[in-house]
């Protein structure tokens, strides 16, 4: 679901079949009566990209090229003629590069200063045919730029995650073929424009980076500094601070700021909306928390925006139709049709220890009344501690100790100490029933990490505003409620039906009709469908790591761009 754009040495025949057509055009060009031949900026055009070939050199008026495969292929097809000599093409370009700082992006990485001085300077008559080649070649430079930007995200997700596989591809090779289609209907910005995700939280993003943009430029007001907590009722000094504060986030309306000190009941509702937003217990009182959240800069809203929009352009294209998401900073799934939601519920997901991974897979298969072995980094770092101190403690637990016959093994027999890892010779299994550690259902797909969505007796949790419990599988409130979804079987599998096999205690496989694609992503900032911005607190720390290769200089990744051949 994420995309690729070509890399240096990424596509060896297309690079071959590059290589060669660059080499033989300038004898061709010789042999030529018109066009290329005739034309000085062609000339200088080719002499600048064959110079481009050479391992010294690998910028353009001090502009480093990025896509010189992707230029040469583009500017041989069309015999090194330039290809933005219609200056309203141009224009659309620059004001599509000005424009990618509305989606959280640098102008800067696309040249946007240069592009705008060497227009200035190809409008005087005496400019030289080199200074016109390498504006041409800036200018497609950029176009590529912006394109692999919108349509695939900046930052390399694989590898700022090992364990990221939202893998995607583009099946249309002739990207020079698109860009000279584009310049014949001289629609760039139109087209730049339709490389963006069309998901509306795409577009919802992008207004509340607008909003806090503006707000950064008004007088912040001031912060509210720390104390006792404060309930509704009470009276404070810091309260037309907290007021001040609201009215700046939105929750309060602008004539509600009175300089009263009073704790009334406007500014308690204001206070409770704006916890939801933060992801905050919605209890109305202000302590530590919503204080610390109040006093957030604008610069960190701004920051945490921009990252976001940039997931986006990493996840949000070619989505399917419905599909199961977790937002793990957001401890939230849900299942989406189109872009509505049709279902969510609160989960909870791993230790910042032991984090859920993010990665995408399909759901093939459901288990009810499912008995839990344990995996071996439980094993590792949980059992096998207690175990060597107290060999009862894993029955306690509520566990069979299996040997590789599948017969049951007396805890007290077995040398606990004797094992170091989690990966031990025997199986460590917990039966069906209410206790189970995975509840009544597990919702399977296929990963390397032992990770699923499942139940969970431990449903008190599910009230807490963090939710980081688990060992890194996704608990999920209401489970039964989404195997029935994904499920989507009522004549066979309906609430009564799951019931039944329930109350009947046997662990029982369900195979789906259809599979369920599953993401597993990572959100801070979004905005729900009421329309209000929501922010989390990076709880893997992922948001900062983020933003500085978001601000990084640009680079092309290693990996491919097309799908391989059919």
């Amino acid at each position: 679901m994420t995309a690729r754009m070509p890399a240096p040495g990424a596509a060896i025949l297309a690079a071959f079949a590059c290589a060669a057509a660059f080499l033989l055009l300038p004898q061709a060009a010789r042999s030529q009566d018109s066009g290329a031949v005739s034309d000085p900026v062609a000339t200088a055009i080719a002499a600048e990209l064959e110079a481009l070939m050479s391992p010294d050199v690998d910028s353009v008026q001090g502009a480093r090229i990025a896509f010189g495969e992707l230029l040469q292929e583009f500017y041989a097809r069309r015999a090194f003629r330039p290809a933005w000599t219609d200056a309203g093409n141009a224009a659309e370009l620059r004001r599509a590069v000005a424009d990618s700082a509305a989606d959280g992006l640098s102008p800067e990485d696309y040249f946007l200063p240069l592009l705008e001085d060497l227009a200035r300077q190809a409008r005087d008559p005496a400019a030289t045919p080199m200074m016109r080649a390498q504006h041409d070649i800036l200018l497609t430079e950029a176009l590529l730029r912006l394109g692999y930007h919108l349509s695939f995200g900046k930052v390399d997700a694989e590898s700022f995650d090992a364990q990221w596989n939202f893998a995607r591809t583009l099946d249309d090779r002739d990207i020079p073929g698109r860009i000279e289609n584009a310049l014949a209907s001289r629609d760039i910005h139109a087209r730049i424009e339709a490389l963006k995700p069309t998901h509306r939280l795409y577009a919802a993003l992008k207004r509340e980076l607008a909003r806090y943009r503006a707000a950064e430029l008004a007088p912040a007001p001031a912060p509210v500094p720390p104390g006792p907590s404060l309930k509704p009722g009470a009276s404070d000094p810091r309260v037309p601070l907290i007021r001040a504060r609201l009215v700046a986030s939105g929750d309060l309306a602008a004539d509600a700021a009175a300089d009263s000190d009073a704790f009334d009941a406007a500014l308690e509702a204001a206070v409770r909306r704006f916890q939801q937003r933060m992801g905050l217990e919605s209890d109305g009182v202000i302590g530590a928390g919503t204080i610390a959240e109040l006093n957030v800069p604008a610069s960190e809203r701004i920051r945490s925006l921009r990252v976001n929009l940039d997931r986006g352009r990493v996840l949000l294209h070619d989505l399917p139709e419905r599909f199961v998401v977790v937002n793990i900073a957001g401890f939230t799934a849900y299942l989406v049709r189109g872009q509505e939601i049709e279902w969510s519920a609160r989960v909870q997901v791993g230790k910042t220890y032991r984090k859920t991974p993010l990665f995408r897979s399909e759901m093939n298969y459901l288990v009810f009344n499912p008995t839990w072995t344990v995996p071996p980094g439980i094993i590792r770092n949980d059992i096998l501690p207690a175990a060597r101190k107290d060999p009862a403690s894993i029955t306690r637990r509520g566990l069979k100790v299996l040997d590789s016959g599948g017969r049951e093994v007396d805890p007290a027999s077995i040398d606990w100490s004797r094992f170091q890892s989690g990966h031990i010779p025997y199986t460590l299994r917990q039966d069906p029933g209410p206790n189970n550690a995975l509840g009544r259902v597990k919702l399977m797909f296929p990963n390397d990490y032992f990770v699923y969505l499942h139940d969970t007796p431990s449903q008190a949790l599910f009230d807490r505003a963090d939710r980081a419990f688990s060992s890194g599988c996704v608990r999920v409130e209401r489970a039964l409620e989404l195997a029935e979804r994904v499920l989507d079987d009522p004549a066979q599998w309906n609430s009564q039906s799951i019931a039944a096999v329930i109350q009947g205690g046997r662990l029982q496989n369900v195979t789906l009709k259809r599979r369920m694609p599953v993401l597993l992503a990572y959100w801070t900032s979004w905005v729900d469908p009421d329309g209000r911005v929501n922010f989390r607190r990076d709880v893997y720390g992922q948001d900062a790591k983020w933003a500085e290769a978001l601000d990084a200089p640009f680079r092309v990744r290693s990996r491919p761009l097309f799908s391989e051949a059919p």
